[in-house]
């Protein structure tokens, strides 16, 4: 990382740990999150881990598991390491790019995901995730814009 993450001049500790407390709170609250046994944490600025579940009901036709399952646990990670460095403001994934690198079956897997640059209104982070077998299984690199939704106006961002 060669640049300082945009808001942790603003955020104290106390402040910091609040906000991510928040944020995991709004991954739980997210209706979507009800099809997933998942588990998000915020593990520093900039940083996030999300532990699954990847789970026969996801797999395609050939037995393994379908790429909406990598493409949304890359995307809310590496969204959730961005966000954790801006106290004001809900982001928007804007693109995502991703690249499998092997199948994942049945078993509990982990994404990773940290912010890598951007300041102001564009942030950029990048995820990967190792599959149930310990291996690499998936990675990407997102962008994310700031957009005018304040996080204080969401219910699920709340302590």
């Amino acid at each position: 990382m060669s640049e300082t993450p945009p808001d942790v001049e603003r955020l104290t500790a106390t402040g910091a740990e609040a906000h991510y407390r928040r944020l995991e709170a709004l991954y739980r609250s997210a209706p979507v999150n009800r099809h997933f046994e998942s588990e998000i944490e915020i593990t520093g600025p900039g940083q996030a881990r999300i532990r699954f579940k990847v789970e026969e009901s996801s797999y395609h036709a050939a037995g393994a598991a379908h790429g909406t399952l990598y493409f949304k646990m890359l995307d809310d990670v590496a969204f959730y390491a961005a966000n954790s460095l801006i106290s004001d403001r809900f982001l928007l994934t804007t693109a995502f790019n991703l690249h499998f690198t092997r199948p994942m079956r049945a078993g509990e897997a982990i994404a990773e995901g940290r912010w890598i640059s951007g300041r102001r209104r564009v942030m950029i982070a990048d995820a990967h995730i190792i599959g149930p077998d310990g291996e690499e299984a998936a990675r990407g690199t997102g962008t994310f814009l700031r957009s005018h939704i304040p996080l204080s106006g969401l219910s699920g961002y709340k302590e």
